[in-house]
């Protein structure tokens, strides 16, 4: 087996993991409760925390609390506590996609407030999730999202848009999000933003990633070819690391469409490049990116880098800046 899944084990033994659906918030002014999973290992203490955004698609539970499982489990089975909001974007509230609910129908807005509501709410979440209290350490919060989802990672992150309701800008960082991981994320807008479904989301007209400022690692596959967005082919979806300032990591995967080999679910009958390497090295990379990323004194990531530098027959390459 080649690329990272035989890389050096430098995120230690897979723990048990326990997951808990679904954590109920109330929001006032939100039309439904925001709900989400929680996973995370049975053991461990000062664990850190992934906030999970989830795309889009043509699936009906994937875009929910319910999606994005081959990440998920292994993220809390390597020491993370993993949450994973159903969006109101989400196919599962599709009774709300009107054309007079505020936002609709991929509420780029909403997306990146389930977060904040989530951290305001950390201490309640806690002490629901069974076996969970006590042992969450707060100040060690990373956001990843794919697709849509990176959208919101982005804005959670520090990038800017105009919003097109009312031309004023919208500045949605998170200041408690110390780190990202960006999943075949959007790139720029302007003219670059040509392709037939471009009408469809005005607010990526108006991306700036120059304020994008909190560190970042962008996953992009050198064959996601957006081209109901645009032209620029798969280079777009590297824009988050050309266009913010660092520091940022890029991990290009070779022959990846946007499902980065099926990272939406296990056998997910929609994926086009379906590799469980790939979802494998993803799992594996992004882990020790945010291992150190969130404890600086983890080498997770340059024994991750290195293995992926030196292996024979590579799934991807890294470049940082």
């Amino acid at each position: 087996m080649n690329g990272p899944t035989s890389m050096p084990d430098a995120l230690g033994s897979p723990a048990p993991v326990l997951s808990f659906s679904p954590v109920v918030l109330p929001v006032p002014g939100r039309p439904v409760d925001l709900q989400a999973r929680v996973s995370a290992p049975v053991t461990g203490t000062d664990l850190p925390v992934i906030l999970f955004s989830h795309g889009q698609g043509p699936s009906n539970n994937l875009s929910s609390l319910n999606g994005y499982a081959p990440l998920a489990d292994f993220w809390a089975a390597h020491g993370f506590v993993v949450i994973q909001p159903t969006h109101l974007s989400s196919r599962t509230l599709s009774h709300l996609h009107t054309d007079a609910a505020p936002g609709a129908s991929l509420f780029w807005r909403s997306r990146a407030e389930d977060m904040t509501h989530i951290l305001d709410r950390l201490d309640a979440i806690e002490a629901t999730v069974p076996q969970l209290a006590g042992r969450v350490h707060h100040d060690k919060v990373a956001v990843a999202g794919h697709s849509m989802g990176g959208h919101t990672a982005e804005l959670l992150l520090g990038a800017r848009l105009t919003d097109p309701a009312d031309a004023q800008e919208a500045n949605l960082i998170e200041p408690r999000i110390k780190a990202g991981v960006l999943l075949a994320a959007p790139g720029r807008g302007g003219e670059a933003l040509n392709g037939p479904w471009a009408a469809n989301v005005p607010f990526f007209r108006t991306m700036d990633f120059s304020t994008m400022t909190t560190p970042t690692l962008v996953v992009a596959g050198d064959k996601d070819d957006s081209r109901h967005f645009t032209d620029m082919g798969p280079d777009w979806h590297a824009d988050p690391y050309h266009l913010a300032p660092g520091p940022k990591a890029l991990l290009t995967l070779f022959d990846a469409g946007h499902g980065l080999g099926g990272i939406s679910g296990y056998d997910v009958a929609e994926t086009t490049d379906e590799n469980p390497e790939r979802v494998a090295a993803v799992a594996r990379l992004t882990s020790a990116y945010l291992r150190t990323r969130l404890d600086p004194a983890d080498p997770a990531w340059q024994t991750a880098r290195e293995a992926l530098a030196t292996d024979p027959d590579p799934l991807g390459r890294v470049e940082s800046k």
